[in-house]
């Protein structure tokens, strides 16, 4: 009886043991075939037919037709209806890792398809990748970008742009930019970064681990060349050989399907980390030539020390004998310059005794630095300029009377400014230099009380003419006597200027040759309206004194500015290459405002002979320190 109902019970468990295996056969057949479905689109007979399709191509044209870019949109599509179709809908991150795993699977298959039929000696060019189609392409967006930028951007908007920031800088530059025979050197660097662009992608090609290693030796080799060469007389011999080689691994990279905007991308990058690189070069080299304009030369330097050496050396009672009485007597001609430079204010002096028929009546008043005051004194004794008498004063001998909290005690020099400006109607800017009196020039109605009136010079000037007509021009109850700058107007300044009453049709002014009238500036108490000018103008911007004083000054004279003849003097070639020259033999005086000085190796050198005419060169001294401007 108990073998008759054992039977049946194991019948039934075999049952249900042959029901559970089949269970899991299928919930494991199940996502496999989902898998594979999901894979091939669901379309067994497309797939067939695009495989037949592109077994006819290769067959008449030698490569395979891939489009990426079709078969992601077709497999983006497909996705998503099928994930419409799920339930539980799947999440957003689901859904992008999903697409983004499908896609990535077609690129490896295409990838391995690829490499197979490379390696059966079909090379495959996908037709979106092309050469003749990638060029024409990228040719045209260049042409068309580089000629709707030239439209827009003139040689000259580039260049004021770049003076705007640079300054005069870009002056310079511009004007010793030497012509670089790099056309080769140019090319390689060409090939070499599109080779960086295309690097990371070949290596994470199988099968493609050669074409990897030999691209990454040729970009060591190149950059090895680069490291020692900037022009095509550095480059080493049979360079043209590496180009080619360089060229050919380039092509056989452009014969996979890449990803271009990968390479756009490190194109791209690579762009602005060389702009970067060339904008940082330039901001050095603007540093250097700011140095280099800003620092007393070394031979200049060594002058003014060899000089004070022998005052001390050579002191003798002579020095100090001195015709004060012509010091203040006002009925001769006296001329004010403010220097630290021996051999400048030698010139300007030396120039303008040259030309003056009664130089006898010409007395100098150089006020310099403690620095330079001894050094002054001694060239100025042991050379004659004619009759001219020549009085050296140091500024920090000075005896006011009173303690200045405003004005500084120490030497100050005319104020040279570069003013930038929208141009109305328009959005280029405009550029222009000003030169404007230093905090020193304010305190000279005080300095030299018993003269009525003097002319002030720079020691950036030449004079070409006899200035003694300057005497008899009448200032009409003006104090400063000067010429015009009009490309610069006071209304062009208004937002600086602030909310002070002013004729907005005013033109500015420049400093460099000056008929100052002594009487009516202590009657105005001009010099007063300028500190307070100053005061308002460290309060209001926080500014230093050099800053502030730019609209203090032009303040201080609005409409007391008498209106000298341009052909007096002639302002700019410190800064400018394009002076006219008829206009420079024309000028009594030549303004050298700006950073080029003459004396300086940085100078504008057409300009300069004009500058060495009136150089006193028999001096022991400039031999011994190498003085050669």
């Amino acid at each position: 009886m108990v073998s008759s109902y054992s039977f049946p019970a194991k019948r039934g468990w075999r049952g249900l043991a042959i029901a559970v295996l089949g269970l899991v056969i299928l919930s494991l057949l199940v996502p496999l075939i989902f898998l594979l479905g999901l894979h091939n689109n669901f379309h067994s007979a497309d797939v067939n037919e695009d495989r037949s399709s592109n077994h006819v191509d290769n067959q008449n044209h030698g490569f395979r037709n891939h489009d990426p870019k079709h078969q992601n949109v077709s497999k983006s599509a497909h996705v998503d209806d099928i994930l419409h179709r799920l339930t539980p809908p799947l999440s957003k991150d689901v859904i992008e890792n999903s697409v983004k795993e499908a896609f990535n699977n077609t690129v490896r298959d295409a990838a391995a398809h690829v490499s197979k039929d490379q390696n059966e000696g079909h090379p495959v060019l996908p037709k979106l990748l092309e050469k003749s189609q990638l060029d024409t392409k990228n040719e045209g967006n260049v042409i068309i970008e580089a000629t709707q930028h030239m439209q827009s951007v003139s040689v000259d908007d580039t260049k004021m742009s770049c003076e705007l920031e640079f300054g005069s800088y870009c002056l310079w530059c511009h004007e010793h930019k030497e012509e670089m025979k790099d056309s080769m050197v140019k090319q390689m660097k060409d090939r070499l970064f599109v080779a960086r662009a295309f690097l990371p992608i070949i290596t994470k090609l199988p099968g493609q681990q050669k074409l990897a290693r030999e691209m990454k030796q040729t970009i060591q080799e190149f950059e090895k060349i680069f490291s020692d060469a900037t022009t095509d007389a550095d480059l080493p011999p049979h360079v043209d050989k590496k180009l080619q080689n360089m060229e050919e691994i380039i092509e056989r990279a452009k014969e996979f399907p890449l990803d271009c905007n990968y390479v756009y991308r490190k194109l791209k990058q690579i762009l602005n980390l060389t702009e970067d690189e060339a904008h940082f070069h330039m901001k050095q080299s603007a540093f250097l030539y700011q140095l280099a304009v800003q620092t007393m030369p070394k031979s200049l330097h060594c002058l003014s020390m060899r000089l004070t050496v022998e005052y001390f050396r050579s002191h003798s009672l002579d020095m100090e004998l001195l015709p004060i009485e012509k010091f203040v007597n006002p009925e001769l001609h006296h001329y004010v310059l403010l220097s630290n430079n021996v051999l400048s204010s030698s010139v300007v002096i030396n120039s303008t005794v040259m030309h003056s028929s009664e130089s006898q009546n010409l007395v100098f008043h150089v006020i310099t630095d403690g620095q330079n005051y001894y050094a002054m004194k001694f060239w100025f004794f042991m050379n004659s300029y004619k009759e001219a008498t020549i009085h050296v004063l140091n500024i920090e001998d000075v005896n006011l009377g009173y303690h200045d909290k405003v004005i500084p005690l120490h030497l100050s020099l005319s104020e040279e400014y570069r003013v930038s400006f929208r141009i109305p109607s328009s959005s280029q800017m405009n550029t222009e230099y000003i030169s404007l009196f230093g905090h020193t020039h304010f305190l000279l109605p005080e300095i030299f009380q018993k003269l009525n009136k003097v002319v002030i010079l720079d020691d950036d000037i030449v004079v070409q003419r006899d200035l003694s007509p300057l005497w008899n021009v009448q200032l009409e109850g003006k104090v400063n006597g000067a010429v015009q700058f009009c490309d610069v107007r006071l209304s062009q300044l208004k937002g600086y200027l602030g909310e002070n009453s002013y004729s907005q049709s005013s033109c500015s002014w420049m400093s460099g040759l000056n008929i100052v009238d002594l009487v009516k500036w202590r009657e105005l108490n001009l010099t007063d309206t300028y500190r307070r000018l100053l005061q308002v103008q460290q309060n209001k911007r926080d500014a230093s004194l050099r800053v502030g004083s730019f609209p203090a000054n032009l303040l201080t004279f609005q409409d007391l500015v008498h209106p000298l003849d341009n052909s007096w003097a002639l302002s700019g070639l410190g800064h400018n290459y394009g002076v006219d020259a008829h206009a420079v033999e024309e000028a009594a005086v030549l303004h050298y405002n700006g950073n080029m000085k003459p004396w300086l190796e940085l100078g504008i050198r057409k300009y300069k002979a004009r500058w060495k005419k009136y150089l006193k060169r028999a001096d022991q001294f400039m031999g011994e320190c190498n003085v050669n401007p």
